[in-house]
C-alpha cells in the first residue's frame, strides 16, 4: 500500500510521564515524529484538531473524564485518524472495552520496538487501504451520476445543435461535455464526412464547375 514517504506523525495519549517519555524515545528511535505527549483524552481531542497526527497511541486509563476507548471512538468516527490502544491489563473486559472503539492495533505493555513497529506500521497500511477504498467508491459514485446523467432527457436545439444545461444557459456540445463529464474533447472527422467533405472539393474542382464560375 502507497503511504506518503515523509515520516509519520505519532501522538503519544499516556498519563505515566515516564512511560510516555520511554514511547517518546521508542518512537524516534524508529524514525517517527513524535506530534506531541498528553495524558486525557480530552486534551488528545484538542491536539488531534488542530496538528492532525498520522496516527495515535492510546492508553485506556487516562486522566480526566474521557478513557482511552472513548478518545479513540471519536477519533476514529469524527478525524478518521488510527489509533493503537495501549494497555497493560490482559483481561477480557479491558479488551472487550477495547474492541468497542474498532481500534488499528493493541498493544500490551511492556512491549518492545520491534512490537511497536510491527503495531504502527499495520495500523498505518491499513488505515491507507481504508482511505483508498473510500476514494474508490467515492469515484464510483461519481461514475454513476454520470450515468444517471447521460441516462436523462437532454435538451438539444434542432438548428445549431447547442445543448441546454441545468441552470437554462445553452453550450456546444463539447462545453456541455467538458462541463459535466471531465473530459477533453479532440477533434477528427468521420468517414462519412470525409468522403462527403471529399465529393464536394471533387466537384468545386470539376471542369464543368470552373467553366460555369467564368463569367
Amino acid at each position: 500500500m502507497n503511504r506518503p514517504t515523509a515520516p509519520a506523525s505519532i501522538l503519544i495519549v499516556e498519563d505515566e510521564s515516564i512511560i510516555a517519555a520511554d514511547i517518546e524515545s521508542s518512537l524516534k528511535s524508529l524514525g517517527y515524529e513524535v506530534a506531541g505527549k498528553v495524558d486525557s483524552g480530552e486534551r488528545a481531542l484538542e491536539l488531534v484538531a488542530a496538528s492532525k497526527p498520522s496516527l495515535v497511541l492510546m492508553d485506556i486509563m487516562l486522566r480526566g473524564r474521557m478513557l482511552g476507548p472513548a478518545a479513540a471512538k471519536i477519533l476514529r468516527e469524527e478525524f478518521q485518524t488510527p489509533v493503537v490502544i495501549l494497555t497493560g491489563n490482559t483481561d477480557m473486559t479491558t479488551f472487550r472495552s477495547a474492541l468497542g472503539s474498532a481500534p488499528y492495533g493493541y498493544l500490551l505493555k511492556p512491549f518492545d520496538n520491534r512490537e511497536l513497529l510491527i503495531a504502527i506500521e499495520i495500523a498505518l497500511d491499513k488505515h491507507a487501504a481504508e482511505l483508498a477504498r473510500e476514494a474508490l467508491i467515492r469515484q464510483l459514485e461519481a461514475a454513476q451520476q454520470q450515468v444517471r446523467i447521460l441516462q436523462e432527457m437532454v435538451p438539444v436545439c434542432g438548428w445549431c445543435r447547442k445543448i441546454r444545461d441545468d441552470d437554462g444557459y445553452w453550450k456546444s456540445v463539447e462545453k456541455y461535455l467538458s462541463t459535466h463529464f471531465k473530459v477533453d474533447l479532440t477533434h477528427g472527422v468521420c468517414p462519412e464526412c470525409h468522403k462527403s467533405a471529399l465529393a464536394d472539393i471533387r466537384r468545386d474542382r470539376s471542369p464543368s464547375s470552373l467553366t460555369s464560375n467564368n463569367p
